[in-house]
């Protein structure tokens, strides 16, 4: 299956954060029996490994995506939702959101005076519903909704969707199980994780449980290449970003030189990332046990956290390929990592 195609499937899929289950079970399916061994963990963390040396080496990219939850629903049917992730109600007003059921509904907002006055309490989720009786054969309090988008290509090779936070992630692991050899350097472990958008929870238990020597996670970035935006290196379609930082982790120098090294040798191009606010599930991975020297490869997307960021192509081509050819390499040795 192309990446496309994977990029597709997964971002039209319904998986807000503590309820991965319909993309995780894609990706069991999409991953055809390319790893030695799959397993879920209680928290629903996708391990899938690859057998190989001693050395063991984590990547991650998180399954789910920013939604809304149910917290109130009134005598005529309408419901009062809270937000899951960092998703902005301002975003919302007019958009689609859908339940695990298929059930659509639409975002609107009181009447006001001004609006910064719309905030949490403001906005409502009209569900089709002419009353309470109704609404709760619908739905009930502490049901999650995730955006309603299809995946479309703008022009060719820049494509816009919902959750490619990160399904972009995710559909180049896949991509990249799908390539590597039989005969690996080192072991590696594939984790696709959950909770990431609520404080990367499911990369902190997967890396306790599988302890490994090199943490590294595969997530999008915002950019600097749309108008007045901030000021950041990163624009689209200029290659995957290596990160420095963001407010979860100050990557390990040896991993982000190694990541650069192997970049140069097979001359794909590539970006550094500063990013002044969130994070990754590297923050998490290189926190466990005594710590985990760890990385992050970033995808550039425009929009992120709405229903309609836009990643490229070329920029996932490259990533799929830097990835590959850092797990066909060999990692820098922790004597070196001591020394330094």
């Amino acid at each position: 299956m192309a990446i496309r195609d994977t990029l597709k499937k997964l971002t039209e899929a319904y998986g807000p954060s503590g309820e991965e289950e319909n993309v995780r079970s894609m990706i069991r399916d999409m991953l055809n029996d390319q790893v030695d061994q799959i397993f879920e963990d209680n928290l629903g963390n996708l391990f899938a490994i690859r057998k190989g040396q001693k050395l063991k080496v984590m990547v991650s990219a998180h399954m789910d995506e920013i939604g809304v939850i149910v917290t109130h629903i009134d005598e005529n049917g309408f419901l009062r939702i809270a937000p899951v992730g960092g998703i902005s109600p301002r975003l919302l007003i007019g958009q689609r959101l859908r339940f695990n059921n298929e059930l659509i509904g639409t975002v609107y907002h009181e009447k006001l005076k001004e609006l910064k006055e719309l905030d949490w309490p403001k906005i409502y989720l009209d569900i089709g519903a002419d009353d309470l009786e109704t609404a709760k054969k619908l739905v009930k309090i502490g049901d999650l909704a995730c955006l309603d988008q299809p995946f479309k290509e703008q022009r060719e090779g820049r494509y816009l969707a919902k959750a490619m936070d990160d399904r972009a992630g995710c559909a180049i692991l896949v991509e990249v199980i799908n390539r590597l050899p039989a005969e690996l350097p080192h072991e590696v472990c594939f984790v696709f994780s959950v909770q990431e958008e609520l404080g990367l929870r499911g990369a902190k238990t997967a890396a306790y449980r599988y302890e490994p020597d090199f943490g590294l996670a595969v997530d999008v970035t915002t950019v600097g290449d749309t108008p007045k935006a901030a000021t950041m290196e990163v624009s689209l379609g200029k290659g995957p970003a290596i990160k420095v930082k963001d407010n979860s982790v100050l990557c390990h120098p040896l991993i982000r030189r190694f990541m650069v090294d192997v970049a140069e040798k097979n001359k794909i191009p590539f970006q550094y990332e500063v990013l002044t606010r969130g994070g990754t599930d590297a923050g998490a991975i290189h926190l466990s046990r005594e710590g985990v020297p760890s990385g992050a490869l970033s995808i550039p997307c425009r929009y992120v956290h709405t229903a309609s960021e836009i990643v490229d192509k070329s920029d996932l081509d490259y990533a799929v390929l830097l990835l590959e050819k850092m797990l066909l390499s060999s990692w820098p040795q922790m004597e070196e990592i001591n020394l330094r």
